[in-house]
């Protein structure tokens, strides 16, 4: 969860830096980017969590 909470801080960052800063186009790519795989990550943890669980 701590991997996932830096993820989402730093492409959070990166997006309002990129978008502050004239010509910083690609900051905001960048942080738009680690947004996306920040929330692969989330999803492909959530499903092998939910595989590992056994039948109740």
């Amino acid at each position: 969860m701590v991997l996932f909470l830096t993820l989402l801080i730093a492409g959070t960052a990166l997006i309002a830096i990129g978008a502050a800063v004239e010509g910083m186009l690609y900051l905001m790519s960048v942080g738009v980017l680690l947004l996306i795989a920040d929330l692969l990550y989330l999803a492909a943890r959530s499903i092998w969590r939910s595989t590992r669980r056994p039948a109740s």
